[in-house]
């Protein structure tokens, strides 16, 4: 797989169910690459810029991300995501249990890469993770910001 141990990923979920299901989905698919998780927006953010740790989570990275958090939802996320020019062209992927039109569009208007339901965990998470993977695969990551 290209440069696919290289790719950190920021798993951006407050549900423990929903974080233990997805590192067992990349467990079971094979997939070594480090996980960091981030319990909503704001912790995500001090992630991404480093206010956690002193440096920035490096790239490339993909960032899947849950719309239903307490403190920053998800789509508040997404608008301090794109407003940030170090951070504006982040790869986000949406996993979330909203099946809303709404929000759909106003994920999708924040230029995230794709939209997942959760609607059978088991099932779900394994086909995300496969798409994930062949995503990564066959498309270029940028390393460092443009």
């Amino acid at each position: 797989m290209k440069d696919a141990m290289t790719v950190q990923i920021l798993l951006v979920d407050d549900d423990e169910v929903d974080v233990m299901a997805i590192q067992r989905a990349f467990r079971q698919a094979k997939i070594g690459n480090p996980i960091h998780v981030a319990r909503d927006g704001i912790e995500a953010l001090a992630i991404l810029r480093g206010e956690s740790s002193g440096r920035p989570l490096p790239r490339p990275f993909l960032i899947l991300l849950d719309l239903n958090m307490p403190r920053m939802n998800g789509l508040e996320f997404l608008e301090q995501l794109r407003a940030d020019p170090d951070l504006d062209d982040s790869v986000v992927f949406v996993l979330t249990t909203s099946d809303d039109e709404e929000d759909k569009s106003r994920a999708y208007h924040q230029h995230i890469a794709g939209y997942v339901v959760k609607s059978d965990p088991a099932k779900g998470f394994m086909q995300a993770i496969d798409m994930l993977q062949a995503y990564w695969r066959v498309v270029e990551l940028p390393m460092v910001a443009a």
